[in-house]
C-alpha cells in the first residue's frame, strides 16, 4: 500500500511539473477568494473566451463575477468590451471604442456620475462580488485611493443636485409646449404637466435660476404670480 501511494504521489509530482514547465499556473485555476486584490494583468484574463478562468468586470475598481451574464459581456456580446477591465467611463459615455474603454471618470458630469453611481448599484445587487482591482481606485492593500474619494465625492454632489433640482421641479413644475410652423411655439399648464400632481394649473413662467445661462418655462402657481409677472 505505502508503495502504491508513493507511485501515484510520483506520478502526481512528475505531470505537475510537466504542465508548470508548459506555463501552467495553478493559481488561475482555484477559485478567488471574496475580497481578492487583482492587478490589470490578471484581470485582463478573465473574459470569457474558452480556457480563460472565468468572466470578469470592475467598475470603480470594484470587480464582479458576470458569468451569469454571459450572453452580454462573453465574447460576441453586446458587452463583451467591458469584461476584464474597469471600462467605468464606458457605463456614463456609452463610448466603447478603446479611448473610451478606461476608469478615468475625472471630465464626467454630474449627470454622467449618478449613472456610475446607477450601474455600481445594479451589479451589486445582481452579480458576485470577487474583490478590487489594484490601480487607480485601490492601493496594493485595498485602500481607497485619491481618486476614488473625489470619484465618491463627485457621486455625492451629483444626488444633492438631483434633489435639490426634484424639490425645485414640484415647487415650479415645467408646462407643457409645442411647436408647429403655422403657429410658432405654445406653451400651457395643466394639473399633470411636468409629470407632478397638483391641485392648481398656474400659467407658464420662464424660471431663471442664479449661475445658468438660459431659462426654462415652468408653472407659476397663482401665490407665485405677483413675484413672476
Amino acid at each position: 500500500m505505502r508503495r502504491g501511494a508513493a507511485a501515484v504521489a510520483a506520478l502526481l509530482c512528475l505531470g505537475a511539473a510537466c504542465l508548470l514547465g508548459r506555463g501552467f499556473d495553478p493559481r488561475a485555476w482555484l477559485p478567488l477568494r471574496r475580497g481578492r486584490l487583482l492587478s490589470g494583468a490578471e484581470l485582463a484574463r478573465y473574459r470569457g473566451a474558452p480556457g480563460d478562468p472565468g468572466l470578469y468586470l470592475a467598475v470603480l475598481g470594484r470587480v464582479f463575477d458576470v458569468e451569469r451574464g454571459r450572453k452580454h459581456y462573453g465574447p460576441g456580446g453586446a458587452y463583451s468590451g467591458l469584461a476584464g477591465r474597469d471600462a467605468t467611463r464606458a457605463f456614463a459615455t456609452g463610448d466603447f471604442s478603446a479611448a473610451g474603454l478606461v476608469d478615468d471618470v475625472s471630465a464626467l458630469s454630474p449627470g454622467q456620475m449618478l449613472s456610475v453611481q446607477s450601474w455600481l448599484s445594479f451589479y451589486s445587487d445582481h452579480y458576485e462580488p470577487v474583490g478590487k482591482l489594484v490601480g487607480r481606485f485601490y492601493d496594493e492593500n485595498g485602500a481607497p485611493t485619491e481618486a476614488l474619494r473625489q470619484a465618491e465625492d463627485a457621486i455625492e454632489e451629483a444626488l444633492k443636485f438631483q434633489a435639490e433640482s426634484e424639490q425645485r421641479k414640484q415647487q415650479f413644475p415645467p408646462c407643457n409646449s409645442e411647436w408647429s410652423s403655422a403657429v410658432g411655439s405654445r406653451f400651457w399648464c395643466s394639473k399633470q404637466s411636468g409629470g407632478v400632481s397638483r391641485d392648481w394649473t398656474g400659467v407658464p413662467r420662464k424660471l431663471f435660476l442664479p449661475g445658468s445661462r438660459g431659462s426654462g418655462n415652468t408653472a407659476a402657481a397663482p401665490r407665485w404670480l405677483s413675484s413672476a409677472s
